[in-house]
């Protein structure tokens, strides 16, 4: 399978990138250059594949990127910088996030590619005490927390408007159990209810690309003991084959 990734360059876009390779011909796709800077010190050089290099929120540079792709993986995350005002933030949240994604589901539906794989975010443990199935979204309101629910919608939209097929991947907190650092670069010390490690999310996205059982879900990717008691994980794992390979136990007795 011809894969367009898109973050490929990020923290969990390096994982995937080392996942696929020999597995699928990769087209790594991200703002810039510079994007490669931010990982380089753990994950050293890739190039493993064809790096394409666009802004997602122009429909044109999204339409080139997907060109000939059998499947698409997107995965973009974006931090505010510092320096913009409210709404400023707000604006370039909206474009990236959903814009963005439109630009992807539209430019996917229009070319007939077979599947898209999004990985959103969503908390473990609902506030409310409520299980996480795939029909219940997360119950917070910021504006990542909104946007992220809103792709979902979309990648559930296209789904039932088009028959595009989406698998939407939620994670909580994405970790490295193999070097024991964080996504903000911490030291993992002390095992959090969401954990999942990059590695097997990864591990994930590829089996969502390659399944032939499901046209669209929303699945939960936690890694860390007992997350099946609150979220659907345990369907994860059936509808994917999915195997949590990381070390998290050793985790619980951190100091």
């Amino acid at each position: 399978m011809k894969v367009a990734i898109f973050g490929a360059a990020g923290w969990l876009g390096r994982a995937f990138l080392a996942n696929a390779a020999g597995r699928h011909e990769l087209r790594a796709c991200d703002i810039g250059p510079e994007a490669w800077d931010a990982w380089q010190d753990i994950d050293g050089e890739w190039n493993a594949g064809e790096k394409v290099y666009g802004d997602i929120t122009n429909s044109e540079a999204v339409a080139q990127a997907l060109e000939g792709v059998d499947g698409i993986l997107h995965m973009i995350l974006y931090r505010t910088p510092p320096g913009l005002s409210p709404d400023e933030a707000i604006d370039k949240s909206i474009l990236i996030y959903l814009k963005g994604l439109w630009n992807v589901l539209e430019g996917a539906q229009q070319r007939g590619i077979r599947r898209v794989v999004h990985v959103g975010s969503c908390q473990t443990k609902h506030r409310d005490g409520t299980f996480f199935s795939s029909e219940v979204r997360r119950h917070d309101a910021g504006l990542y927390a909104v946007c992220k629910r809103l792709q979902e919608e979309m990648c559930r939209q296209f789904y039932e408007a088009y028959g595009l097929s989406t698998i939407v991947l939620r994670p909580d907190y994405i970790v490295d159990t193999r070097i024991g650092v964080g996504r903000q670069r911490e030291e993992l010390k002390g095992m959090g209810m969401g954990w999942v490690c990059r590695h097997d999310l990864a591990e994930a996205c590829r089996l969502a690309l390659e399944s032939e059982k499901v046209e669209h879900d929303v699945l939960h990717v936690v890694g860390t003991p007992g997350a099946d008691e609150h979220c659907n994980v345990g369907r994860t794992r059936e509808v994917l084959g999915l195997e949590f390979k990381g070390d998290y136990e050793k985790y619980t007795q951190a100091k």
